[in-house]
């Protein structure tokens, strides 16, 4: 796959974009011409904003990325827009982060779009973080982002 890199606007072919000297800000990353892209994190589910630990889970992210350079490496659109990525920061994978942190599920139904590497790498950090119990592994019976959004 080819990569665009918007520190200098240049396109090469293919799918995947990386977007560097980019400043987040809620889900969306300002890139070097000021053009604003709305992210989803690839490979994670987080709690939402209702659920228990959404908020402590916007605030985990907020800590990793807000107003700092990260690098987006981007391979599709899901179906709102928002460019689906994987989030590094500092040569840290925020989205690998967050589970690590217990502030996110590895989303396991599309397990199939990350590479094998990131795909063990997720699944072993959510093991080792339910094990721990640590975030929203401290509750008995954490409900996943997607069936929290299915019971409403």
């Amino acid at each position: 796959m080819g990569l665009i890199d918007t520190t200098d606007s240049t396109t090469v072919a293919g799918g995947r974009a990386v977007l560097s000297g980019v400043e987040w800000s809620q889900g969306t990353v300002l890139d070097s011409t000021k053009t604003q892209h709305k992210i989803r994190l690839a490979g994670i589910d987080a709690p939402e904003k209702k659920q228990a630990f959404g908020q402590r889970s916007k605030e985990s992210l907020s800590d990793l990325v807000f107003n700092r350079e990260v690098q987006v490496e981007t391979t599709k659109r899901d179906r709102y827009g928002r460019e689906i990525g994987k989030v590094q920061v500092d040569g840290l994978d925020a989205n690998l982060e967050q589970i690590k942190r217990g502030m996110a599920w590895h989303y396991k139904a599309y397990q199939r779009e990350q590479s094998v590497l990131d795909r063990q790498s997720y699944a072993e950090a959510e093991e080792v973080a339910r094990g721990a119990r640590v975030g929203l592994w401290k509750d008995d019976q954490p409900v996943p982002p997607w069936d929290f959004r299915h019971s409403r």
